[in-house]
């Protein structure tokens, strides 16, 4: 099989899907691998180091697109990209579908096979390919949100941990898995008195066993939602339903609950978000103001740290991109549980139901997991 590594044209995405061992692998079991030139360069790679472990260059996407059976990437097609995928053809990178019907349905129109990290799914409901990029975008949103939370980036002027004499600042978790874990780890380390909600007791009880001293667990509900908002001065939202839009927990009335200047970290926009007036943003121009609210919805967040981002994302990808190399994608889904659950569009059909049903489209249940 042909395989294509496609450089990330993303706005400010500095990932890459595959390692030069990651190509080496490939290669020692007969598989071409198609690099773009410079497709590395924003994580740190070269393009000799993809040619010393057997992988040969290409010059352009074209060049790649048309060639390769299985185009391994980080992010979604773009718009560029649409036009040249080829009907066959196997796409493997987050695409986040429930929150564009538009890029759903041009992907159906091309007739590929787009499987997704995001709802690649194991027996008991993990999701090893999302994991990585949850941990580095929870730990991400203290960061940014301690960053947002000063007064020339508009915010409220809180120093997160506070000072002797001073209270620390107070951050409002939405959601309990791994995102909001992260999170509230990172963000316990800096003494800021922390709440994290979430719906699910078990999850609960298990955080409130390994969290420190300064992190509440609450039941998650509108009215401890609200009553969160208007004591939060960083809020991070943490939520996922696999493959489905995001939960709207905050609605633009509740902004109004909130502090002038208290900022809004919303992990979940890949998804669509978690707060009614959240939008998507990027690195360049990552924040804008509602209801004198910051709000910091990036995208793409684990793109800024490219390398860090890079290497836990190919770490977990790559036995999914032999996998599916070696057997190719409907003996894979067949053989391998997970990656039937990845596949989302499959010869113009939807074959991931809650996309489906996001959309109101017709559910194919040609890879349905019993």
């Amino acid at each position: 099989m042909i395989v294509g590594v496609p450089k990330e044209i993303k706005q400010d995405e500095y990932r890459v899907a595959m390692l030069p061992v990651g190509a080496e692998e490939l290669v020692r079991r007969g598989h071409r691998v198609l690099v773009e030139a410079g497709a590395g360069l924003g994580s740190g790679i070269s393009d000799h180091d993809y040619l010393r472990q057997g992988a040969e260059l290409a010059s352009g996407p074209a060049e790649i697109f048309s060639q390769a059976d299985l185009i391994v990437k980080v992010k979604e097609p773009q718009r560029s990209e649409l036009k040249i995928i080829r009907r066959g053809q196997i796409l493997f990178t987050y695409f986040h579908l429930a929150a564009d019907r538009r890029l759903t349905e041009e992907l159906l129109a091309t007739g590929a096979a787009c499987v997704a990290y995001e709802t690649l799914a194991d027996d008991q409901g993990r999701l090893p390919l999302l994991t990585p990029m949850s941990e580095v975008a929870g730990r991400m949103s203290i960061q940014e949100g301690a960053k947002f939370l000063e007064r020339p980036q508009m915010g409220r002027g809180i120093l997160l941990g506070g000072v002797p004499g001073v209270a620390p600042a107070y951050i409002t978790i939405l959601g309990g898995g791994v995102v909001g874990a992260n999170a509230a780890k990172i963000a316990a380390g800096f003494n800021a008195d922390i709440a994290i909600l979430d719906i699910n007791m078990d999850r609960l009880r298990y955080l409130d066993d390994i969290m420190p001293p300064n992190v509440n667990c609450l039941f998650s509900d509108r009215h401890t939602v609200r009553e969160q908002l208007a004591k939060a001065d960083l809020v991070i939202g943490a939520v996922l339903i696999p493959g489905a839009k995001a939960p709207m927990l905050v609605e633009k009335e509740d902004l109004r609950r909130m502090k002038s200047g208290s900022v809004i970290i919303d992990v979940a926009i890949d998804q669509g978000g978690c707060v009614a007036t959240s939008r998507p943003t990027s690195h360049s121009n990552p924040t804008y103001i509602v209801e004198e609210v910051l709000h910091y919805c990036v995208t793409n967040m684990p793109g800024a740290v490219g390398r860090t981002s890079t290497f836990a994302l190919c770490n977990v990808t790559l036995p999914w991109v032999l996998a599916i190399a070696d057997r190719g994608i409907e003996a894979a889904a067949r053989d391998l549980r997970p990656v039937a659950r990845a596949i989302n569009l499959f010869d113009g059909a939807v074959t991931n139901k809650p996309v489906a049903e996001t959309f109101g489209l017709p559910y194919s249940r040609r890879f349905a997991v019993q």
